[in-house]
């Protein structure tokens, strides 16, 4: 089997805004004078602000919608001040284009987040764009990894999929793909299909290319 596509998460794998999700996150549960513990922590890494919030809003006393929308706008207002790219995110991303692989960003956040990341990414152009409305279910289940390959007409199987959090390892490993995972802020445990790297500073094609062979 030869590499036919790289599909990039966004939060924590290309730029580091991760940390600033959860920090979101937290500000929403103190105004209500609640504190988020390590397993909600964990659980709401990688997720999209629809999941998060029905996760926590029984927890915060909140209603889902609301808290959906305060999730959404807060995360927004912070990105708008600008990303950081992971360490060595750009120079893969230039290596891929360079050697003609197409790529796609498929990402749980909302698809006008994923439009103005995607723009700051040293003009890096991906084939597709993917956020949490673009399907019907978004991670952990396959439909978004599924849908990205389609897109690019090309197998999910001959994929490798870039993530750094365990909601989206179980996306790309539902759908099929090989998966390198880079963690971010939560450890990422091992399982059959993941490829565990400590930075994109580390990667290079010809090691997608390997993950694929």
């Amino acid at each position: 089997m030869s590499l036919q596509a790289v599909l990039f998460d966004m939060d924590g794998t290309l730029v580091d805004t991760e940390g600033v999700w959860l920090e979101v996150v937290e500000a929403a549960a103190v105004r209500r004078g609640r504190a988020l513990d390590a397993v909600r922590r964990t659980a709401v890494t990688g997720r999209s602000v629809e999941d998060t919030a029905a996760l926590l809003a029984g927890y915060l006393d909140a209603r889902e919608p609301d808290l959906a929308a305060e999730l959404g706008a807060g995360f927004a207002t912070r990105l708008a001040a600008g990303t950081v790219p992971r360490p060595g995110a750009l120079r893969l991303l230039a290596a891929l284009r360079a050697e003609s692989v197409p790529t796609a960003l498929v990402s749980a956040s909302p698809r006008a987040v994923v439009d103005q990341v995607a723009g700051t990414l040293d003009g890096h152009r991906f084939d597709a764009l993917f956020g949490a409305e673009d399907t019907v279910r978004t991670k952990p289940e396959p439909d978004p990894y599924l849908a990205a390959a389609l897109a690019l007409g090309v197998e999910a199987a001959r994929c490798v999929a870039v993530e750094d959090s365990a909601t989206g390892v179980a996306s790309a490993l539902a759908a099929g793909c090989r998966v390198l995972g880079v963690p971010s802020t939560e450890p990422l445990a091992a399982a059959p299909g993941l490829t565990l790297l400590g930075s994109l500073a580390d990667a290079d094609p010809a090691l997608l290319r390997a993950l694929c062979a």
